[in-house]
């Protein structure tokens, strides 16, 4: 059976598996126990760019995750650049172990695109979410706007986001990726009429956990 992987990790995976492995013949010829770290090493780096498919549930009425991991936080917050203004946020943590891969949460075409350099402060803390490096895109679908926001984190150095305006998604399609541990943030305007499907420490799929369904 093959292992599914995103072409986003070719490289990493040809390195970093490849230097496992070599440790592991090494420690191997030594001694079978010494070549256990070098297994484990090579068992990670293929399971953190496993890209598994995902089949999107309801209809287009529903927002799903656009990433795996764990609810961090739901509000209110300022979003000037896409939404133009009060937006509802819902934050993901993604640590080292979930899949890193991003998925559109709505049908839609991408209006803008924003890249902001930053630091890499643990996207567990408060500041990272106004100092990290970031992608923002916006997109416009058949219900108005909506903007998903990639945040490097304290290990993860590379947001990978391969495209520009006008490039349309449906929902649940992949959209790139952030490379070891991070956070991924869902944005549509305050007052949309719909509801939040989801909580605070809740563990989501991306493509597949509902995050908010739309009323009208």
């Amino acid at each position: 059976m093959r292992l599914p992987l995103t072409p986003h990790g070719r490289r990493e995976v040809a390195l970093y598996g490849g230097l496992a492995l070599l440790l592991a013949l090494l420690g191997g010829a030594w001694h079978p126990a010494a070549s256990l770290p070098g297994l484990l090493l090579f068992g990670f780096t293929l399971s953190f760019f496993r890209d598994p498919e995902r089949t999107p549930p309801g209809g287009p009425e529903v927002a799903v995750a656009p990433a795996d991991g764990t609810v961090t936080d739901i509000g209110t917050v300022e979003e000037p650049h896409m939404i133009g203004g009060p937006a509802l946020r819902i934050g993901i943590f993604l640590s080292v172990f979930n899949v890193h891969v991003n998925r559109a949460p709505l049908d839609g075409t991408i209006t803008a695109v924003r890249y902001s350099a930053g630091r890499f402060h643990d996207v567990r803390k408060p500041e990272c979410i106004t100092e990290n490096e970031a992608n923002l895109a916006g997109f416009r679908g058949a219900r108005g706007v909506f903007a998903v926001r990639q945040v490097a984190g304290l290990i993860a150095r590379r947001i990978v986001f391969p495209f520009e305006t006008g490039r349309a998604f449906a929902r649940g399609e992949r959209m790139g990726m952030i490379k070891f541990g991070s956070r991924t943030e869902f944005f549509v305007p305050a007052g949309t009429a719909g509801t939040v499907e989801v909580g605070v420490g809740q563990k989501v799929k991306g493509g597949e956990s509902v995050l908010f369904r739309y009323t009208t």
